[in-house]
């Protein structure tokens, strides 16, 4: 039975919502809490509903419109977002249950997020529009196509004429600025935004290949008309984007391949797992320079999104500080490890120069052939630390369902280490490496950095994450952040510092080396969208700083900025780390849970912001217009006091 009181909730939103044009399913029934994650309580939400039919909505808008760099599909997206914001407004919020006002304030924070976004990715389009003036006319012949309009063959060929005409024209312009950079009709663009040019350029192509093979062959007076000129201009913009590549950005071209015809999501990087993570990309964001090669940088480029984006990113995700602050807080965790470094390195015997004693740890890799086994040994090591400690519920069949595979050489190039979930990827060289690479995968993926990063992968980690989260609340991944999901990885690290699981001083070092990694991805990853670091800067800085193999360093530097991931994703490692090893601090350190208890909570909310969570097990006070303001960094003296007194 659903109680009085929440009936008229939900016939108040129904009501609302059925006027708006949403639907709700018949699911709404109150279960009772359940012993063993096996059986989840999946209690409603009053916003579940509404939830489940926008993302359905989004799904069919997505679908349909689809163009990329499209001012329609952008206004369309505006308006549906901007919908949505009005309906969710007219609810009566307090009369809530505490679940529906969690997930309203994150639904509210979502839609108000891409909204933003929206007029972040307009001011982007403006900033290439020199490069693509004639993207407009490209769009619009797409779009033409998607409403079934109809089309004269003539005046089209004389479109795809003019087309490669403009496109002719305009590489002119940018050769003239760089024959002398006076020219009144050159244009002029930076490096960064060359590269997005190039991506757009690209992704314009494949939005002319699906409008050209609509109709080719299947209208004969069509291809008469529109073969040669569709030829034409489709060589045009491939030698263009070939030449900006080349000539602005400095990458090697892939040129003659045939365009990617496939529509876009429209959805931004957001969060995956692993420690590669799983993340998704803009369509067209990615670059189309030539495959990475070892030792090769030139492919490096990123697009720096700028304060005013990192600060639209930050209050999203529920994150009250600036990324100067946050550059801030990796330098003290920084200035820790290092220090914990030093002792490590004097227990092994090279005093305080502790870059020798990770060089000792590097060079303890097992031989080819025995990392699989060495992996298995260490998952089923960590699984036996966790019931040993009683710290979280794990189900028998997440305990029989993780896998193995090997990562390819090719993969390798951008995850350096492992990625994981229910599947480990596990990175190590093959024979067709050489000598150099397969020296630098072995001592980057020996016992003791392998031993620190194993369970951040299976269990407890992302492999447990993905577990738990597709039975509790699954309707929220439409919230999902990786400040809970890589977040949650990490603070499993610093909990499995506090409570000794490193046993020798060698697998200190390979715990620390990865914190010092994170530390380091904060610093890098924000100071390049700031402008302040090249990714050259970024690659020295991960050698020099903690201790890299150099071609590790570069593909961690390329994965980072090659469009896979959002701008965040680096930084939410250790900073939703902090989160969660802040609010265990609140709630386990002062008895009021049990780490069991603590943890599987984290699981049973999924991938939501960590404020988000801390709100739900704190029973704190929602309003409507509730801004974050959570200050979770305690500082070095609380965070490393605690490892002297932790629970065991």
């Amino acid at each position: 039975m659903i109680p009085f009181r929440r009936s008229l909730i939900l016939i108040a939103v129904i009501a609302i919502f059925s006027a708006a044009g949403f639907q709700f399913h018949s699911s709404a029934q109150k279960q009772k809490p359940a012993a063993v994650a096996e059986a989840p309580d999946d209690s409603p939400s009053e916003m579940r509903p509404i939830i489940e039919y926008y993302l359905a909505d989004r799904g069919s808008l997505q679908r349909s419109f689809f163009v990329n760099n499209s001012p329609a599909r952008r206004e369309r997206f505006r308006k549906f977002y901007s919908d949505a914001l009005e309906r969710i407004q007219k609810l009566n919020f307090d009369a809530m249950s505490e679940e529906g006002k969690v997930d309203y304030i994150l639904f509210r924070n979502h839609l108000e997020h891409e909204l933003r976004q929206l007029e972040i990715e307009g001011k982007q389009q403006a900033e290439i529009e020199p490069l693509v003036p004639f993207g407009k006319t490209i769009v619009d012949l797409e779009e033409t196509r998607r409403h079934i309009e109809p089309i004269d063959s003539a005046k089209t060929a004389a479109t795809l004429s003019d087309l490669k005409k403009q496109v002719d024209e305009t590489r002119r312009k940018i050769e003239a600025w760089l024959r002398s950079g006076d020219s009144t009709d050159a244009i002029r663009v930076k490096k960064t935004v060359a590269f997005r040019g190039v991506n757009a350029i690209n992704s314009l192509r494949g939005n002319l290949h699906n409008w050209y093979t609509f109709y080719n062959g299947y209208d004969p007076v069509f291809t008469w008309w529109n073969e040669e000129p569709y030829k034409a201009l489709d060589e045009a913009l491939t030698s263009y984007a070939s030449f900006i590549s080349e000539r602005l950005v400095g990458l090697r071209s892939m040129t003659g391949s045939a365009p990617q015809g496939q529509p876009g999501t429209g959805q931004r990087p957001g969060g995956g797992g692993g420690q590669g993570g799983g993340a998704g990309q803009s369509a067209g964001q990615r670059s189309t320079a030539a495959p990475a090669r070892a030792g090769d940088t030139s492919d490096i480029v990123g697009d720096p999104i700028g304060r005013e984006a990192l600060l639209s990113e930050l209050q999203s995700e529920m994150i009250p500080y600036t990324p100067e602050e946050l550059i801030a807080i990796a330098n003290k965790e920084m200035a820790w490890c290092e220090n914990e470094m030093k002792k490590a390195s004097r227990d092994l015997g090279y005093g305080d120069e502790w870059k020798k004693a990770l060089e000792h740890v590097k060079n303890t890799y097992v031989e080819p052939g025995k990392q699989p086994e060495m992996i298995r040994d260490l998952a089923l090591e960590a699984i036996k630390f966790v019931d040993d400690h009683d710290l979280v519920t794990v189900p028998q069949l997440a305990r029989d369902t993780w896998r193995m595979e090997m990562m390819t050489p090719e993969r390798q190039l951008v995850s350096p280490f492992f990625l994981g979930g229910e599947t480990i990827l596990v990175s190590y060289p093959t024979n067709t490496m050489s000598h150099e690479q397969k020296m630098m995968s072995m001592r980057g993926n020996n016992p003791h950095f392998s031993r620190a990063t194993v369970f951040h992968e299976l269990i407890p980690g992302h492999h447990l994450q993905g577990f738990m989260s597709a039975r509790y609340k699954p309707y929220r991944a439409l919230f999902g952040t990786p400040f809970w999901t890589e977040g949650n990885a990490l603070y499993w690290e610093l909990l499995f510092w506090d409570l000794k699981f490193p046993k020798t001083p060698e697998n200190r070092i390979g715990m620390l080396f990865w914190r010092m990694h994170r530390c380091a991805r904060i610093i890098f990853s924000l100071s390049f969208h700031l402008e302040k670091m090249t990714p050259q800067q970024c690659i020295d800085f991960l050698v020099d700083r903690v201790g890299h193999e150099r071609d590790n360093a570069t593909a961690e530097v390329r994965r980072s900025f090659d469009g896979s991931y959002g701008p965040l994703y680096q930084i939410a490692y250790l900073i939703g780390g902090l989160q969660q090893y802040s609010l265990h601090h609140d709630l386990v350190d002062s008895g009021k849970m049990t780490n069991r208890q603590f943890n599987d909570a984290l699981l049973h909310e999924n991938r939501i912001p960590i404020e988000m969570i801390r709100a739900v097990l704190t029973n704190q006070k929602l309003t409507r217009d509730y801004k974050t303001s959570w200050r979770f960094y305690g500082g070095l003296g609380w965070t490393r006091a605690r490892s002297k007194t932790a629970v065991a």
